[in-house]
């Protein structure tokens, strides 16, 4: 259905290309240039569209056959396309990521996927979990990247996933540790961070923590490291 469709739109833009050839053959005899010059312009858009044609109705093909190659993701930054969360909870669902992760492979394929709904307490069909991957799967590659897993709870805040989606048992499910306050309703935890602070102000403050956070560690260390120096010479004495 897709392919007919998409056929359709392609063939329409075929036909304005060739009308607006054709007017471009009349103005061109005006000002005197070729007819043929006219219709081998013609020629090379025709062949143009056909091209792009093939190319997308073959991509089609092989999405809907299962063949499709995925395509190059382009390298994102998890903290300015999902502003909605904080630095903290972006680093806590990596973490998560990375546990369910079990080949190391930057991905999470449909039998590391079965292993965490079976963790979490809602284990799938195997249908359950394509269908899971499938919502989320923008290159169709048939497992779950970084971005798509960040995805599934950007798609939960929003209210975008169905009651019965095995997506939304998985966020409500997945209890990331933000401070002192855990996420079982995604939806309501993150409205309510998004309403509280701005997206700026709330990564800057994150910042500075972090900053804060490092300064400290590093004073406790150089006490330590005196106070060892002090013990050690008073021995040596």
């Amino acid at each position: 259905m897709a392919s007919e469709e998409l056929a359709q739109k392609l063939q329409r833009r075929l036909l304005l290309e060739e009308s607006g050839a054709a007017a471009a053959e009349g103005d061109g005899e005006e000002a005197g240039v070729a007819p043929c010059e006219a219709d081998e312009e013609r020629s090379c858009l025709t062949a143009s569209a056909d091209e792009e044609l093939s190319a997308k109705l073959a991509r089609r093909h092989d999405i809907n056959e299962g063949a499709a190659q995925p395509r190059r993701a382009a390298v994102f930054n998890p903290y300015t396309e999902f502003k909605e969360f904080s630095r903290r909870q972006i680093k806590d669902m990596e973490r998560m990521f990375r546990l369910y992760d079990s080949g190391r492979d930057g991905y999470i394929d449909l039998m590391e996927l079965k292993l965490m709904m079976e963790k979490l307490g809602a284990p799938q069909t195997h249908l359950g979990l394509k269908n899971m991957i499938k919502e989320v799967d923008e290159d169709f590659d048939g497992k779950l990247s970084f971005r798509e897993f960040l995805l599934i709870f950007h798609k939960a805040a929003a209210g975008e996933l169905e009651e019965d989606s095995g997506l939304l048992t998985l966020a409500k499910l997945s209890e990331i540790d933000v401070s002192t306050e855990g996420v079982k309703g995604a939806k309501n935890f993150f409205e309510a961070k998004v309403q509280a602070l701005s997206s700026s102000s709330k990564f800057e403050a994150e910042i500075r923590a972090e900053q804060d956070e490092r300064k400290r560690e590093e004073e406790e260390r150089k006490h330590r490291r005196a106070a060892f120096r002090e013990l050690k010479s008073a021995f040596t004495q």
